[in-house]
């Protein structure tokens, strides 16, 4: 089991962003529901936005579409994809109606508003508390404070050759740690690193066939350290998801200052 103490300290970051005329946030949610959950996704391929508002009973999943329009569907709790809404009908109504508002509205701010939020984030990795945008004359700017979780300490990868670790198919967000030995061109997969849906905490094992003294660092050495690095990356939010669901808020008009 990772051990949490060794966490740094969350931190209080404020962004001020250049968000102009906010769509969204005059539009009000279903009270019923509460504060939903926000992602945001751009692929840069396809230039098409996505976005996830999530509550308890279900979500809801938006994408916009080449041509310059919304499709959405709908999930239960349980994750499953449902044709039906999870919600009541003057519920869902209201709600794919602020939704598709705020997906609008960020769609034609990417993906330069995700350039403002990754520089914002890196002001945040490099040890500043404020990051302020630039703008050419004076107006009217948006002040959003978010509390940014610390990541656990590791240890930089102590055996030989050089390691990296990916997504692999499977069930419950798997990655494997591919190990490349020194002078050699390509990785062999040494371990694995799956997040337990009962406990939400990561879980790792060992691969058969591993040649550990090769490797130069022994399994009971590289499961915690991978273990570590599941719970920064896949688990931890980074500081750019908490800057952009920060952000997302304050479009939606949901981060408690209107």
């Amino acid at each position: 089991m990772t051990d949490m103490s060794l966490r740094l300290p969350t931190t209080h970051f404020r962004a001020v962003f250049d968000l102009g005329p906010r769509p969204a946030a005059q539009t009000p949610l279903p009270t019923a529901l509460g504060k939903p959950n926000l992602y945001a996704e751009y692929d840069d391929d396809d230039l098409i936005t996505a976005l996830y508002v999530g509550y308890e009973t279900g979500q809801v999943h938006l994408e916009t579409t080449p041509s310059g329009e919304v499709e959405h569907h709908f999930h239960l709790a349980n994750g499953d994809d449902s044709d039906l809404s999870p919600f009541g009908v003057a519920d869902t109504r209201v709600l794919v109606e602020w939704s598709t508002r705020l997906i609008v509205d960020l769609h034609r701010r990417m993906p330069d508003l995700l350039d403002e939020v990754d520089e914002a984030a890196a002001w945040h990795d490099a040890g500043f508390d404020l990051y302020v945008c630039e703008v050419e004359e004076p107006r009217k700017l948006d002040l959003v404070e978010v509390d940014i979780e610390g990541e656990l300490l590791t240890l930089p990868w102590l055996g030989s050759g050089a390691v990296e670790h990916d997504h692999i198919e499977g069930d419950d967000h798997p990655i494997a740690l591919s190990w490349t030995p020194q002078g050699a061109s390509d990785g062999v997969a040494i371990a694995e690193a799956w997040l337990d849906p009962r406990t939400d905490q990561p879980v790792t094992k060992a691969l058969p066939g591993v040649d550990w003294d090769a490797v130069g660092w022994g399994r009971d050495e590289v499961l915690p350290w991978l273990e570590a690095i599941y719970m920064n990356h896949h688990v931890l939010p980074d500081a750019a998801g908490t800057i952009l669901t920060g952000v997302l808020e304050r479009l939606g008009g949901i981060d408690g200052t209107d």
